[in-house]
Order: C-alpha cells, then sequence, then structure tokens
C-alpha cells in the first residue's frame, strides 16, 4: 500500500540490538590527535562530545578515519549546527597549528594543510547542502587563507573544492525545481478528465509503453534520478526530536529541516502506487483490465531482476489495494503464478526475510559488477527509512552520563554510507522521454475514484459496497 514517512508499527529493525554497552570514556587529551579508544582496544561506543570533535580535527601528524569522519558528520548535526562545528573544528585547527601567530612555522604547516583540505574535501562531497549557509564558506575561506602563505597551492586547491562545491549545490537546485515542476504538472484525480473527453484521445501505459523490459528500465531512471538528490542529512534531520537527556537547543528549526528530497521520493512511491492502480482500474472491458495486470506483472518481475525492490514494492502495493484486488472476475482471466512469486519475495513476514535475502544477494552482485547495470540496487526505500526510524526511536542519542551513544550512530552511519554508495551509480539504460514524462505527468485517480473505476467495472457484492458506489456517484460523476 502507498507509504508514508515515517511509522511506529509494522516493523523492527534488524541487525542492531538496542541494549547497548557503553564504555568508559578516556580523559581527554591534552595534545591534538586521537584518543586511544579509536585506535586500539574495543570500537568507541560513547564519548562527550567535545571529544568527539576532538577526533575529527586533523593535525600535523593525524588525520580521522574517513568512516569516522562520515558518522560523525551525519550525527553531529543532532547536537550542533554544522556551522558551529566548523567553526569548532578551525578554532582548534588555529590553535593546535598556531595559526595565528607570525612568521607560521611553514614545515609544520606544509604536513597539517594537506590534511585539512582533505577533511574539507570529504565534508563538501558527502555533505554539499551544509555549505549552502554563508557562514560555512566562511569559515571554510578563514582556515585555507591562513595556511594559504605557506604554499601557494592551497589557493588552488581551495578554489577546486569551492568550484565542485558549486557545480553539486547548482545540480541539487536544479532537481528540486525540477520536482516542484513535475508535482505542479500531475493531476489529482483522472475521473474528470476520463468522463469529459473522448475516448480516442484517452492515454493508457499500453498505448505510451508496451513492452515491459523498456517501462522497468525507464522506472529505473525515475527511481536512480530521485535517489540522486538525497542527501545523508536528510536521513537524521527527517527524525529530528528533543531527547530529554539533552538539555541543549535544538539544532533544526522548522525552515532548517531540510528533508524535501526524502519526502519527494516517498511521494513518487505513493504515485506509482496509484498509477498502477489507475491503469487497472480504468478499462471498461474485462480482457484490457487482465491485459493490464500482466503487463504490470512482468514489469515488476523485470524490476526484480534489474535490482529496482522500491518500484517492484509500488507495482505489487498498487495491485493489492482494494479497488483492484476486489476486481475478482478480472483477476480470473490473469495468469497470476508469477505475481505469487513476487509477493513471496516482498512478503512482510519474518521483517521481510525474503526480501532483504534478495536485497543482500542484488548488493553482492553490485559489489563485483564489471558494469553499472550489474551495480543497481534500489532498496524498498520506506522500509529502508522505518529501519532508521527504530533505530532511532530504540536508542538515545545520549546515555545518562551526558555522553554521546556514539554505537548508536556508527549503526546509523553504517546503513546510509551503504544507501549511499547505491545512489551514485549511473542508469545504463537510455532515456525514453515521452515514457518518463508520462510516469511524471499522467493523471491518477483519487481512493474514491479508484472505487468508483471498479464499481462501474465490476458491480458492487454487498450492501456496504453498494451504498458507496451510490455516493460516489453522486459525489464525483453528479448522479444519482
Amino acid at each position: 500500500m502507498p507509504q508514508t514517512l515515517c511509522s511506529s508499527t509494522m516493523f523492527t529493525p534488524s541487525g542492531f540490538s538496542p541494549h547497548l554497552v557503553s564504555s568508559e570514556e578516556s580523559p581527554p587529551q591534552d595534545g591534538p590527535g586521537p584518543g586511544p579508544e579509536l585506535t586500539e582496544g574495543p570500537q568507541l561506543t560513547s564519548a562527550s562530545l567535545d571529544t568527539l570533535i576532538q577526533h575529527l580535527v586533523p593535525t600535523a601528524e593525524y588525520y580521522p578515519e574517513k568512516v569516522y569522519v562520515f558518522t560523525f558528520l551525519l550525527s553531529s548535526r543532532l547536537f550542533i549546527p554544522p556551522h558551529e562545528l566548523l567553526s569548532r573544528v578551525c578554532q582548534l585547527c588555529i590553535k593546535q597549528q598556531q595559526l595565528d601567530q607570525i612568521p607560521l612555522d611553514t614545515v609544520k604547516v606544509r604536513k597539517f594543510g594537506p590534511k585539512i583540505l582533505q577533511l574539507l574535501t570529504e565534508w563538501t562531497e558527502t555533505f554539499p547542502s551544509d555549505f549552502r549557509e554563508e557562514q560555512m564558506v566562511g569559515h571554510f575561506k578563514d582556515i585555507i587563507h591562513r595556511i594559504a602563505p605557506c604554499d601557494e597551492t592551497y589557493w588552488k586547491t581551495m578554489n577546486q573544492i569551492l568550484q565542485n562545491l558549486n557545480q553539486k549545490l547548482a545540480s541539487l537546485n536544479q532537481g528540486e525545481e525540477g520536482l516542484v515542476k513535475v508535482n505542479a504538472c500531475s493531476a489529482s484525480d483522472k475521473m474528470v478528465a476520463y468522463k469529459t473527453k473522448p475516448p480516442p484521445i484517452q492515454k493508457d501505459i499500453l498505448s505510451i509503453c508496451s513492452d515491459p523490459f523498456t517501462l522497468a528500465q525507464q522506472l529505473t531512471h525515475v527511481e536512480l534520478e530521485h535517489l540522486s538528490h538525497i542527501g545523508p542529512e536528510e536521513f537524521v534531520q527527517a527524525f529530528v526530536q528533543k531527547d530529554p537527556l539533552d538539555t541543549s537547543q535544538p539544532c533544526f528549526s522548522d525552515q532548517k529541516k531540510k528533508t524535501s528530497n526524502l519526502e519527494a521520493y516517498v511521494k513518487w512511491f505513493n504515485r506509482l502506487c496509484y498509477l498502477v492502480a489507475t491503469e487497472i482500474c480504468m478499462p471498461a472491458k474485462k480482457k484490457q483490465r487482465a491485459l493490464v495486470i500482466e503487463f504490470f506483472i512482468d514489469v515488476a518481475r523485470e524490476c526484480f531482476n534489474i535490482g529496482n525492490f522500491n518500484s517492484l514494492m509500488a507495482i505489487i502495493s498498487g495491485m493489492n489495494m482494494s479497488p483492484v484486488s476486489r476486481l475478482k472476475k478480472t483477476w480470473g482471466k490473469v495468469k497470476t503464478a508469477k505475481f505469487f512469486i513476487l509477493e513471496h519475495q516482498m512478503d512482510p513476514t519474518g521483517n521481510f526475510y525474503n526480501y532483504r535475502t534478495a536485497l543482500r544477494g542484488a548488493a553482492h552482485r553490485s559489489q563485483t559488477a564489471h558494469s553499472n547495470r550489474e551495480k543497481i540496487v534500489i532498496p524498498f526505500f520506506s522500509l529502508l527509512i522505518k529501519d532508521i526510524y527504530f533505530l532511532n526511536e530504540g536508542c538515545a542519542n545520549r546515555l545518562p552520563n551526558g555522553h554521546v551513544n556514539f554505537e548508536k550512530f556508527v549503526e546509523l552511519a553504517r546503513q546510509v554510507g551503504e544507501f549511499m554508495t547505491w545512489k551514485q551509480v549511473e542508469c545504463p539504460f537510455e532515456e525514453e522521454r515521452n515514457i518518463l514524462h508520462y510516469l511524471h505527468t499522467a493523471p491518477i485517480f483519487t481512493e474514491d475514484g479508484l472505487y468508483l473505476a471498479s464499481y462501474e467495472s465490476e458491480s458492487p457484492e454487498n450492501q456496504v459496497e453498494k451504498d458507496r458506489w451510490k455516493s460516489l456517484r453522486t459525489t464525483i460523476l453528479g448522479k444519482t
């Protein structure tokens, strides 16, 4: 069925225990660099925010592990805004490297310079949206201005990083503007158009694309386009809430809690569900409806083969909507064996055990792939969101001693990081503009419209359905 952004029922997270065992934090280090818990012994499970920030700060001899950089930049925004974090990192760099003194220690700065540039490169590439704030770019330029006198190549590197950043931000802005245009073009109810236009003008999916392989490939285009615009920070910001153990102010106001790309992707899933149901319920003849069902079964099967599990689940959900599933005479004409196999793959039993097994298989194929075609992994997105939701709900952000519950964020970063790898795959299939346009803009029935079309196709079977049919004919068609 169509999905909402988050839910506190139905699903449980997998692969993570909410019963965390906290480690004793080592005292803060007098000198720069990591504490012993990051380099030897058991994995860090908790630490104060100040200590975690210190671990992020590079020195002439130290650079944090890439996985730590991603984990902390992803989760730190729950405790401190990105611009404040970068400000503190820069202040620590200035203090530790004595960048406010003249003359600078050239040898020391030349060892430190590449490391701070590497940190800023990783930050801008992975979380470009953070740098939409002028303060972020200001801190960035200030620290580079301080070290540039020791090596003029730092200017060139800074300009290259900023150029790449501007390109990423322009792409994000273009994608968001495109989503606005698509939403503006999409109609919410097809019933009006269906009843007022002559039948020859009516378009349906089979008149646009009669090849299930091609449609599955174009759906994959849409999915990967949506995924490309979702930043990792949106997974954290989607579930920002006040932690009772945290006495600080929330880091995000309503204006700054940006999850528009994530929400747009969930809306796409819902649209595809309703589009499938609309295409099935729209034909007047039973034989044509059965043909459309069998077509979408073949499309769903090809989505599975591609690794496009999100479109697969949307198609199955659309065919399982009540206005479609009640069409017993239509389903009687359908060869359902292939459909039942697909349903089995996406069966929610055992916390979607079958799906998760298939997803692991697709992920393994992606890791060993030699072509973009084999690299495609598009997860059932609403389940991924629910996994992250329950991870967030099941574990506190801070422990009773005030330490950041870092073990929770290591697991969060693992899940989000895997998604970030999948979303970077370029779609290997050629675009079919007319099909993509139809998928984005074809009007769809509302739920009431679907029920009315369903009753018009196959008469109500009981009094409840008869009463609803009569009510819908009155409200939608103006008939009694």
